[in-house]
This record gives C-alpha cells, structure tokens and sequence, in this order.
C-alpha cells in the first residue's frame, strides 16, 4: 500500500492507495474522522478493488487549514484523483462522506462510477438558529473531550467553535439535498442503520432516514442497499458486510453499464 501526502490549497493530506487493477473506491469519512474508520471495509472487499482512503483536513494526519468548508472537502475529493489518477470512482461515504458524495456525483456525471451513501446524505438538518444553537452548545459540552477522542479518530485538530462550524454548515447542506439527489445519474446505495446517535435520538434519526423516501420514489437510480441494526456511530465497524455488499452491488451495475 502505498502511503501519499497530497498538496491542496494551503493545506496536504494523508493519503492511501492500495492500487491494484480492481474497481477505484475512494472513500470519504465522517465529519471529524479518520481514514482508520474503513479498515473493516477495506478487508471485506480485499484485494478485487482499489482502496483509497484519506483523511480530511485537521483530521487523522493530515495538515490543519483556514478553510474547513464543504466547499474545500469537494476539492480535496479532486486533488485526491488527480493526485492518484484514479478514474469512474465508486464514492463510499459515511455520514459528512455520504454527503460529499453524493454531491461531487451530482456535479462530476461523467467522471463517478456509483456512490455508496452509508447512514448519511439524508435531506434532514438541524437547521435556524434554534439548531444553531443546539449544535454551539453540544460541542461547546464537549470542549474538554474533543482532544481526548482525537487520537481515536473522533474529532479534528480544531477548536470546539470550528468544530460547531463544520456541523452547522453540513446540517444546512443536507436539509437542501433533494435536489442534489434528484440530478444524481449513477448508481446510487444507501446502507442506513436504525438508532440513535450522539445530538440525536431514535426518533430524530427514524425521521432523518424517513426523509429519504420521496427521493427513492423519484429518482430511479436510488435504492436502499440494507437497513442495519447498529447506530450512526457503530454502523462501520458492526455492520462493514452489509457496506461492502452495496459496494460490490454498484460496482456490477457500473460494469454492466461501461
């Protein structure tokens, strides 16, 4: 496997890329995680694919930036392509991933091969000032653990604020989603899982997942792969199978079609 570190804007990354002839998956983690989340993934699917895994800015080993937008995430899907030359990617995205990719889909039709969309690019958020506020005082709670979950892959090399930032942006970019899910062409799976999280519970995640539907009704390049018993945070590590099955299903469909 070899291990990159990719330049982009004022920042680099920290890059792996297994190569191999397989089908290119790239896979884009949760908010504040690390690339160390998809291990799991990785194994299930062996050495058939090409993995590429990376971590965000402030995240995992990559370089700490003044910009940690959405907007800066979707370059850095591209500076992580071009650096590797990796072509029709299938996106495997967890939660802020899901999201990212499900975007870089819509906007890049001809250069993505499916999506993998795993308990996240829901059209549901957290959203005015009453979520704003929510999502400013949990993380301002949390203050003290962010930099003891770190090494874990759970939170980023940033303060609480920029923390509260990042959550407040994607809570606002995936209540406005519909849209962006209705342009997306190419295979398209979801693997949700079916308990609560951290900020939010059972019933705010059902309805988060429930939110879907329409989107499924319309678009038929959209389907759920599974729904798996394990919660938000626990989905990647207790239900990889499931995950690496969506994969492999997109991948058949991507080849069927090229």
């Amino acid at each position: 496997m070899a291990q990159l570190t990719i330049p982009v804007d004022d920042t680099a990354l920290a890059a792996a890329d297994t190569g191999g002839s397989g089908p290119a998956v790239v896979y884009l983690n949760g908010a504040y995680a690390d690339q160390s989340h998809w291990r799991r993934v990785v194994t299930e699917l062996g050495d058939g694919f090409r993995h590429i895994t990376f971590d965000e800015r402030a995240r995992g080993k990559s370089k700490q930036s003044a910009d940690y937008s959405f907007e800066a995430c979707l370059r850095d899907v591209d500076a992580v392509l071009a650096a590797t030359g990796a072509e029709r990617p299938i996106l495997v995205g967890w939660s802020y991933g899901a999201t990212t990719a499900a975007h870089w889909a819509a906007r890049n039709a001809d250069r993505v091969g499916g999506v993998v969309c795993v308990d996240g690019a829901m059209p549901y958020g957290l959203t005015g000032a009453e979520g704003e506020e929510r999502i400013r005082q949990l993380f301002h709670k949390m203050r003290f653990l962010l930099p003891l979950v770190r090494p874990f892959g759970m939170a980023a090399r940033m303060s609480a604020a920029e923390h509260a930032e990042v959550n407040i942006e994607i809570n606002a970019i995936v209540d406005a989603i519909a849209p962006v899910l209705d342009q997306v062409t190419c295979p398209v799976r979801y693997v949700l899982a079916t308990g609560g999280n951290l900020g939010g519970g059972d019933e705010e995640m059902e309805a988060a997942r429930a939110s879907l539907e329409p989107v499924l009704a319309r678009n038929p390049n959209i389907l759920i792969s599974a729904k798996v018993p394990s919660n938000h945070s626990k989905i990647l590590r207790k239900d990889f199978a499931a995950i690496a099955a969506a994969v492999r299903e997109v991948a058949a469909l991507t080849a069927a079609q090229h």
